[in-house]
């Protein structure tokens, strides 16, 4: 199955995402060859969004959650409150909140650590810069984030997890990164978290994020060793999650079909 995650950040208030919530239940209504779809909209639009999908196969997604339970940590957001709202997926580690609340790779691995704990899909993002890239550097880049990040995390058989791929230079940029350099990438995060993790890659899944586009969006998910992708832009343009979301089930048809 391929996975759809749309994170809409800091750009729909409650109405819009309301419509939009609604324009992708109708986008997939009645069709056989739906993938997974989950919508990650902002905090203060969860509970309108949740009773709109409530009846649908969509599930609801946080952009961040604190690795604190509770406590004086003014503007944050707890599991127990992201339960309340039937969030079942968070978005933890994503590259906006590295560069612009300088969260680091321990403060990921908190993050993660408290997602699974709490029974949430952590969606765990990591990725490399341009300079990085350029330099040949960025296998070992991102077997640094991921030593990091999952430093004395064990996943039970019954547990999910998704890495998403995100490379610095290809968010925003128009510039996605090449399908072959998203294979050879995520085949190099199983390996690593096949090391870290031993036996559990049946709970793993690997998505890419950057620049995802109806244009581009099958050349990706046709890949077997895509599990699916992180949609940002492009997810927040109900024409064009519609196009997405139809691309990936044809996808998923071909796969049903072998």
């Amino acid at each position: 199955m391929k996975t759809i995650i749309g994170n809409w950040k800091m750009n729909l208030g409650v109405r819009e995402s309301v419509a939009l919530a609604r324009g992708v239940i109708y986008a997939i209504r009645g069709k056989k060859f739906v993938p997974d779809i989950v919508i990650c909209p902002s905090y203060t639009a969860l509970s309108e969004v949740r009773k709109v999908i409530a009846r649908s196969s969509m599930m609801l997604g946080a952009q961040n959650m604190s690795s604190e339970d509770k406590g004086t940590y003014t503007g944050e957001i707890s599991a127990r409150q992201l339960q309340e709202l039937s969030v079942s997926h968070v978005l933890v580690g994503h590259s906006e909140r590295r560069a612009q609340h300088n969260e680091t790779d321990e403060v990921v691995n908190a993050k993660t650590k408290k997602a699974l704990e709490k029974g949430f899909v952590p969606v765990v993002c990591v990725g490399e810069g341009k300079e990085e890239r350029d330099a040949g550097g960025e296998y070992g880049v991102i077997k640094e984030q991921l030593n990091k990040v999952f430093k004395g995390i064990s996943l039970k058989r019954e547990q999910k997890l998704f890495v998403a791929y995100e490379p610095l230079w290809a968010i925003g940029s128009g510039n996605p990164a090449s399908p072959q350099q998203v294979v050879e990438m995520h085949k190099h995060i199983r390996e690593v978290l096949e090391e870290l993790m031993p036996g559990t890659m049946g709970c793993v899944q690997v998505l890419y994020g950057g620049s995802v586009n109806p244009e581009n969006v099958y050349h990706f998910l046709r890949e077997q060793e895509v599990d699916g992708i992180l949609v940002g832009g492009a997810s927040i343009k109900l024409s064009k999650m519609r196009e997405i979301v139809s691309q990936a089930m044809d996808v998923v048809e071909s796969y049903t079909s072998k």
